[in-house]
């Protein structure tokens, strides 16, 4: 998969955005930064669509932009030329892709069927839009089609919005989902761009979906664990559950056998996704224990230690 899709996968979310006035482009790209999100598929349904493309890319370099509803040779050129890192296209049209291809300009055509896939994958791409992801079926289809295509990955686009965007994001072959939710059209010509921002942080939020899982307690020693792990199951009746080095009191307490990170101890918070918390929380200037990772037999990030301690307490992430 194209770099730049691994990096839009670490987003999860893509905001699609039609602009009819080049100068909505600048507030609303930093509407968009402001609320978490440095990547936007600026569409070419509109004739401003080159010149905010041109803006965005000159005023923020940080930010990720693409070209959508791509249609021509011609289009992807003037999108290049303007800054677009990718291109997006609504179907498959090999001579657009092969073009593409060919300059080494990453692209993700639209498909809707298995037939477009297959097309896809001669053309070499193994990562693909689904539009419109809920018109052609949704979810239920992407997981259909997936099964043969296995190294296939879809963005879908079309319907995706606050509801159901999680869904698709919690299926392992979804790159990101494409939207307009945080970015309606009502909002940018209305010049609502603080709404925008909200939104975006919504977004991410609810995608990451931090919680707090369990408070670790630095012990001495397992007898002292074992004594803390008694007395909170007899003063609030959670179950204790001794393991390998700790003793967990239901699921909000784990005493530690022995002194453990953090100067009182941890605090364990669960994500969504590990890897995209962590994306987005090294751009906040959070800083992680690499040598705390771990990762399923698959390669996926499941825990890590932030690097610093909050309040006497070392914080790690966990998948949920």
């Amino acid at each position: 998969m194209y770099k730049v899709f691994e990096e839009l996968s670490l987003m999860g979310i893509v905001p699609v955005i039609a602009l009819d006035r080049p100068e909505d482009a600048e507030p609303l790209a930093k509407a968009l930064l402001d609320g978490g999100i440095r990547c936007a598929e600026v569409t070419f349904r509109t004739a401003a669509a080159e010149e905010s493309i041109r803006i965005i890319s000159e005023k923020f370099p940080e930010m990720i932009v693409g070209a959508g509803t791509v249609l021509t040779t011609e289009q992807v050129d003037r999108a290049v030329a303007a800054g677009a890192k990718f291109i997006i296209a609504p179907g498959l049209n090999p001579k657009t892709v092969s073009y593409c291809v060919g300059k080494n300009i990453p692209v993700m055509p639209g498909t809707a069927n298995p037939s477009d896939v297959e097309a896809a994958l001669e053309l070499g791409l193994d990562a693909v839009k689904f539009f419109p992801a809920e018109a052609a079926g949704g979810l239920p289809m992407i997981k259909a089609m997936s099964a043969p295509y296995v190294n296939m990955r879809f963005m879908p686009t079309g319907g995706i919005g606050p509801d159901n965007f999680l869904d698709y994001l919690r299926f392992k072959k979804i790159v990101a989902c494409g939207g307009s939710w945080m970015v309606r059209k009502d909002l940018v010509t209305s010049g609502n761009f603080a709404e925008i921002t909200r939104l975006s942080k919504d977004a991410v939020q609810k995608m990451l979906g931090f919680e707090l899982r369990h408070i670790g307690i630095n012990c001495e020693n397992e007898a002292e664990a074992n004594a803390a792990a008694d007395k909170l199951r007899d003063v609030f009746g959670f179950e204790k559950k001794p393991g390998s080095s700790s003793v967990f009191a239901g699921t909000a307490v784990e005493a530690m056998n022995a002194p453990g990170r953090g100067t009182h101890g941890h605090i364990a918070i669960a994500t969504n996704f590990v890897e995209r918390a962590v994306y987005y929380l090294e751009r906040q200037g959070v800083e992680f224990d690499k040598s705390t990772e771990r990762r399923k037999a698959s390669g996926e990030l499941e825990f890590v230690y932030l690097k610093d301690e909050i309040g006497g307490f070392a914080y790690h992430l966990v998948q949920k």
